[in-house]
């Protein structure tokens, strides 16, 4: 079972990068709005991001809880994709349908907790910090943990103070992390770019 949770929690991490890139943001059509297969999520997501550019990475959305749309939709989203996720891997793997669960619930805990305490957000998931807050938010995808940006070479960093302590997003121990580090630099290395002020910032509708 628990070889199965790993394997989930693997394919979960691959779907907040499918999902947040193609179905959040939606993709761009030269000319034409953005394309999502689930135009309310995308216009909620958009909400999202002029909301907290405005706050300092806060989303008071959160505090209002399930009376704001916004929150009832990531919630909904969240409850429908794990359902449906564990009734398809059950059958296959228990531990990959307990992963289903888990990790949308984790995903609403870490996502949720990240824009009520930015300062939290900077020091436990600087990548999501940095995909509101950099000027490129066409990036990191991920919410939880950063592997897939890494693998797929959408890490972009804008300052050292963003940057994991290792592409895995786990606390380790500094020689483990180092090696990981190296190895990470050598093939799947992070992106940089510089930080701009909060005035200079752009929403996309």
């Amino acid at each position: 079972m628990w070889k199965g949770f790993l394997v989930g929690l693997v394919v979960a991490n691959g779907f907040e990068w499918v999902a947040h890139k193609y179905i959040l943001h939606g993709t761009h059509r030269s000319g034409k709005p953005r394309y999502s297969p689930v135009p309310d999520s995308m216009k909620s997501h958009w909400e999202h991001h002029r909301e907290v550019r405005k706050t300092d990475f806060n989303d008071h959305g959160y505090v209002e809880g399930i009376s704001n749309w916004r929150t009832k939709n990531e919630i909904v989203s969240l409850a429908v994709v794990a359902s449906a996720a564990s009734v398809l891997f059950y059958p296959v793997s228990k531990g990959m349908a307990a992963a289903a669960v888990y990790s949308a619930c984790n995903y609403y805990y870490i996502h949720r907790r990240a824009h009520l305490e930015p300062d939290w957000a900077m020091k436990k998931i600087p990548l999501h910090y940095d995909h509101h807050m950099n000027s490129n938010q066409d990036a990191n995808w991920c919410v939880t943990k950063p592997w897939f940006d890494y693998i797929l070479g959408t890490r972009v960093i804008s300052s050292e103070n963003l940057q994991e302590q290792n592409p895995l997003g786990i606390a380790l121990p500094q020689p483990l992390s180092k090696v990981l580090n190296s190895v990470a630099e050598r093939y799947f290395p992070a992106k940089w770019v510089e930080k701009v002020s909060k005035l200079e910032l752009k929403v996309e509708a």
